[in-house]
């Protein structure tokens, strides 16, 4: 038997990325949390999303600590953040990085378990918030996965792998993967034909 399974929607379009604030209050969003890099803040890719976000609603935040391979830690503060500012909804907009802590954030915010119960397979056991996922870079295909890949000790990866990670939207808009630095290109091309 073969059985798969991945996200509710996506949407491929020139500009899908204005979508957003749309997508967001069809779920009943009011603050929304843009999960992202630094690195992406200083391309300016994010500017016509956060000026859509602010000609419309819902309200929106933004945690821009992710670092490759990004640590327990990382997620833990990360969650901390959303929890303080009372978030009820998750972007994750970059590579395969920010795209992981965004599905955990969505996850951990919403539900009494913690992190450390949910590493391995099918481990989650509540629900998460509304998620939409952008993808930034050709590499990981993150946006359309059930996994989200953890850095737990020096040299040790760890995988939570639940459908609940899967996004309600993942937003596949052209536009958002040019400008990047072009060893970044370079890399996320290598990091697809490697995943394939």
């Amino acid at each position: 038997m073969f059985e798969f399974g991945t996200c509710q929607s996506l949407i491929c379009e020139i500009d899908s990325s204005d979508r957003i604030p749309e997508l967001a209050e069809k779920h009943g969003v009011s603050r929304l949390l843009i999960v992202t890099d630094q690195g992406l803040i200083d391309t300016g890719i994010l500017k016509p999303i956060t000026n859509s976000l602010e000609a419309h609603s819902p309200e929106y935040l933004i945690f821009l600590g992710v670092l490759a391979d990004p640590p327990e830690s990382l997620v833990l503060e990360a969650v901390a953040f959303a929890e303080s500012k009372k978030i009820d909804g998750v972007v994750g907009i970059g590579g395969g990085s920010s795209m992981d802590v965004g599905k955990l954030i969505a996850v951990l915010c919403n539900a009494k378990q913690p992190l450390s119960e949910m590493y391995g397979i099918y481990a989650i056991t509540e629900n998460r918030l509304p998620l939409i996922q952008v993808p930034t870079t050709a590499g990981t295909s993150s946006e359309v996965t059930p996994i989200s890949i953890i850095t737990t000790g020096e040299t040790t990866k760890t995988g939570v792998v639940s459908s609940q990670l899967l996004p309600d939207f993942a937003i596949l808009d052209p536009k958002l993967t040019v400008g990047l630095p072009p060893h970044v290109t370079a890399a996320t091309g290598v990091d697809a034909m490697v995943h394939a």
